[in-house]
């Protein structure tokens, strides 16, 4: 990089902030903002607090070990994702099962079971597998059928759903209680991070029309097979380099304001960046903070969008205890089991990483807690493990992992525009109509790019289309 290239794009422009933007963040909707907008021909700074991209969706070295913060996934329906990983040359790194298959282990029974599809068209690609589920009784799954087809007659952008909870909507729906843990909080708790009666229904019937009752293959799931680092840090800072986006890492900033020619002034330690535009996409609480006034009606709204915890469990055994890539479990405290063996780096042993969310109640329990009570739960799951040395137990904790989707937070979701020209917000917690997932915070940078980029007149004909791909 030349020198000119380095200095702030104010600086280089010869006009302050004139066709320059500055994103603040460098999360996946941080990273998408600043994409989208340098390949419409932007100079764009990229500002990161930490000495690190990626967000909450990360990774690090614990001795030899490669970690992942948290076990992410997404589904074939995660289309600006996918498009995400197309778009940073990561896409092999992170591959999506032919087929959706679910290996469900009901701990109390001994009992396995499977949530996969075929290729007959909706509802039907589920038909099968909901007909031989072992997790429910023959009337249970009937009733899940009726519910299912009741679902699909909602409309999540409906406010009057957003207003009501999941749980109350499948109760008037005949589903039992061992119904809702063996199969709607099986897929709702790791994609709204909340169980039914905490969640808002619009958001519920979101995940489920799109995932289950959408396309056949919606719900495959994908992962990666590689440190999530590797993807959203690594790759991403080489597309971000590649398409000449300025990126700061350990830079926080401390204030956004206006310019008396009407641009804004993006202040940092050390340093003064003049824009045209300026992208949000940063969480909830710290977008409130950095807001001028007027920016939005209600800014203080933003302080009511409640956060969710997610704990995550690793443990490094001195063989292997898991015959399949992942499993979900019911009738104990695991949710989610994942081999992160091979991922990690690890040569020898196996390394297993369990994935809870709606963590309330353990997010703060003491490591020595934890341990006591999640290993003997991993050898009554898996045969395996007795026996098995343990050579290394730790959490890691997320506790602002996601904005809560209780109900009513719909209204509180604020769009990408503001009522500041030139300002945006990005972000998983804005209104991208999804729950807060790598997906929802592509879609977040890609609104607000968008909406730059309209009100810049700048073509937008390479923007990935979410509203179409919706």
């Amino acid at each position: 990089m030349s020198d000119d290239d380095t200095r702030p794009a104010a600086e280089a422009d010869g006009k302050v902030g004139r066709g320059a933007a500055v994103v603040v963040g460098g999360g996946l909707a941080g990273i998408t903002a600043a994409l989208s907008l340098a390949d419409a021909g932007l100079r764009v700074t990229l500002l990161e607090g930490r000495p690190r991209l990626g967000g909450l969706a990360f990774s690090f070295k614990r001795g030899e070990l490669t970690v992942d913060n948290g076990q992410h996934v997404y589904l074939r329906c995660c289309t600006a994702y996918r498009w995400f990983l197309d778009r940073v040359d990561g896409a092999a790194l992170a591959p999506l099962q032919e087929r959706l298959d679910v290996p469900v282990l009901d701990a109390d029974r001994n009992r396995l079971g499977r949530l996969r599809r075929t290729a007959l068209p909706v509802p039907l690609h589920l038909a099968a597998s909901l007909a031989t589920y072992p997790h429910l009784s023959l009337a249970e799954r009937a009733n899940v059928g009726r519910a299912a087809l009741a679902l699909k007659g909602l409309d999540p952008a409906d406010p009057r759903l957003d207003g009501q909870d999941f749980g109350s909507w499948l109760a008037e729906h005949g589903q039992s209680a061992r119904a809702v843990e063996a199969l709607w909080d099986l897929v709702g708790v790791a994609t709204l991070n909340a169980v039914a009666g905490d969640s808002s229904l619009g958001l519920a019937a979101m995940v489920f029309k799109t995932g289950l009752l959408s396309q056949p293959g919606a719900a495959d799931i994908g992962w990666a097979h590689v440190p999530l680092g590797d993807i959203h840090d690594t790759l991403a800072r080489k597309a971000l380099d590649s398409a000449g986006v300025r990126t700061e890492l350990r830079t926080r900033v401390t204030s956004i304001s206006r310019t008396e020619n009407g641009g804004w002034q993006v202040e940092v330690p050390g340093e003064t960046l003049e824009a045209e535009t300026v992208v949000l996409a940063v969480p909830q609480h710290e977008t409130h903070d950095l807001l001028p006034d007027g920016a939005l009606d209600e800014p203080d709204r933003l302080l009511d969008i409640d956060t969710a915890p997610i704990l995550n469990i690793h443990v490094v055994y001195d063989r292997k205890v898991l015959k399949r890539p992942f499993f979900a479990a019911i009738g104990s405290p695991v949710q989610w089991v994942f081999d992160r063996t091979d991922a990690s780096g690890l040569t020898e042993g196996q390394y297993v990483a369990l994935s809870q969310s709606a963590a309330q109640d353990e997010i703060d329990a003491p490591v020595a807690a934890l341990r006591e009570r999640y290993l003997p739960e991993l050898e009554r799951l898996l045969p395996a493990a007795h026996g098995a040395e343990v050579r290394d137990f730790f959490v890691t904790r997320e506790r602002t992992a996601t904005f809560a989707p209780t109900p009513g937070v719909g209204r509180l979701r604020p769009g990408a525009r503001t009522k500041a020209p030139g300002l945006y917000l990005a972000g998983a917690w804005t209104a991208t109509g999804w729950p807060a997932t790598m997906e929802s915070a592509v879609r977040s940078g890609i609104s607000a790019a968008g909406a730059a980029l309209s009100a810049l007149d700048r073509p937008r004909d390479h923007l990935f289309d979410v509203e179409e791909a919706a």
